[in-house]
């Protein structure tokens, strides 16, 4: 096969276009891969939508697991035939985001895979593709034989972000509040319950979205948390539902000391109902997570492999579409009836 197909996105409410292009070679520590399985994130909706500005003409998609068909020179050719997934940015390893803050993340060079240009490098630049070439700065991983491409594909984005807002927690931490039970808050209930927290308690509107969170180890609570926890009593809330309406309670939640966790505001209408002297009084931290380290994604995986069998993984991805059907899946996607939407080329 010398060629691969593309999905392109033109604007908001335009149909995908689909085309093919001959397959590019691979440069200095470039690895050419050949998608397995790829999964609709909610930053592809808002794109899809209009809520989220890319360039375009682009190929969306940034959660994937595939097979390394190709390496360029300075690339471990023992990547060959390997199923892999890889950290959803590039990024240059020098400058000072990088190098001093360890924030690879927002590298002064950062390129991330599913929101570049078309003519970005050779356009194989997002998942929603046969293909995608991934550059040299691009940290690559090996997938254990025992973990399904539908249980890994999100953790390249969902899950390894989740690792990095669960890394630091408070001395002690027994109690934590997550406001959201999409797909970061299952990933980040399973993970603090993993942990050992005593209690993991997940808010949300929506029951068919809480009817996930005890099968990952929390206790669900529609609409607020304050009837399951007392205020002032709750060592940590993760804020992973994307409004600042729910900062009151969260804040009022929080005991002394406390640790918030902004996640999921990543847009700007996202006003702050809080004083200086309520953070100062109460010693609270507040600290907001964009994103994640290559370190983050690998104990991402880590953490899939030793908990595989624990939690029902597979709840969490719906049945596959062909790339063919890839609006359709855009639009189930949009129902929230599942965490994750798949998609296989």
């Amino acid at each position: 096969m010398n060629t691969a197909q593309l999905a392109i996105f033109k604007a908001p409410g335009a149909p995908f276009e689909f085309t093919e292009r001959p397959l590019p070679t691979c440069g200095e520590g470039e690895a050419l891969v050949a998608i397995s399985l790829a999964t609709i994130c909610g930053s592809d909706l808002h794109t899809t939508d209009g809520r989220r500005k890319e360039p375009t003409p682009c190929v969306l998609g940034h959660e994937a697991v595939g097979r390394v068909v190709a390496v360029g020179p300075g690339r471990d050719p023992a990547l060959l035939g390997q199923r892999v997934t890889w950290t959803l940015a590039d990024s240059c390893g020098e400058c000072v985001p990088c190098h001093a803050w360890h924030l690879p993340q927002k590298c002064e060079h950062l390129f991330k895979y599913g929101h570049a240009a078309l003519d970005d490098g050779t356009g194989f630049n997002g998942c929603y593709a046969s293909h995608i070439l991934l550059r040299h700065g691009t940290t690559i991983f090996p997938i254990p034989d025992v973990l399904p491409d539908d249980a890994v594909a999100p953790a390249n984005c969902a899950l390894a972000t989740m690792v990095s807002a669960t890394e630091s927690l408070p001395e002690p931490c027994r109690v934590a509040v997550i406001q959201g039970a999409g797909i970061l808050g299952l990933y980040g209930c399973a993970l603090l319950h993993a942990a050992g927290l005593e209690r993991v308690i997940v808010v949300d509107s929506n029951p068919h979205r809480l009817a996930l969170v005890q099968a990952f180890g929390g206790e669900p609570a529609l609409n607020s948390a304050a009837s399951l926890a007392p205020a002032g009593r709750v060592d940590a809330v993760f804020e992973v539902v994307g409004t600042s309406a729910v900062l009151p309670e969260g804040v009022r939640l929080l005991r002394p000391g406390g640790f918030y966790a902004f996640v999921g505001m990543v847009h700007p209408a996202t006003p702050l109902a809080l004083t200086g002297e309520t953070v100062v009084r109460r010693c609270l931290t507040l600290r907001g997570f964009h994103n994640y380290a290559p370190r983050h994604l690998a104990r991402a995986v880590g953490f899939l492999q030793a908990h595989h069998a624990a939690y029902p993984w597979r709840s969490l991805v719906s049945d596959i579409f062909p790339l063919a059907q890839l609006s359709a899946a855009f639009e189930l996607a949009r129902t929230q009836r599942w965490p994750r939407v798949a998609v296989r080329p």
